[in-house]
């Protein structure tokens, strides 16, 4: 995700892909597989999300637990439109559109058509 760091992405990830709410200490669990990271930096990190919004902090016990406020999907969804948003109307966003749907290849331009394609049937 562009609007997050690398470390808060890694973090996410380990959110989305779990089967429910994780608590800082799952969370660290997941991470140090595959890097060398302190404890209070997967807390630090995780408190700042929840400062974003981007994780919702739930007491549970002595332990907060964590999940993402929002879908992978609907996060890339909206910082892609929060990065077109910055863009003027007009030429210059369909230029950016046309450069962006040029870079993301046939099988990512045919999921844009059809995605097209159903909200036009909605």
């Amino acid at each position: 995700m562009a609007g997050l760091g690398a470390l808060e992405r890694d973090v996410m990830t380990q959110l989305w892909d779990a089967d429910g709410p994780l608590t800082v200490r799952q969370v660290h669990e997941r991470l140090s597989r595959h890097r060398d990271i302190a404890y209070t930096t997967v807390m630090t990190v995780l408190d700042r999300l929840a400062k974003k919004g981007v994780v919702a902090q739930q007491k549970a016990d002595r332990a907060y637990r964590y999940t993402a406020t929002q879908t992978r999907e609907e996060m890339t969804a909206a910082l892609m439109l929060d990065v077109l948003s910055a863009t003027p109307d007009g030429p210059a966003r369909d230029a950016a559109l046309a450069h962006f749907v040029g870079r993301v290849g046939p099988a990512g331009a045919a999921a844009l058509a059809a995605a097209l394609k159903a909200a036009e049937n909605r």
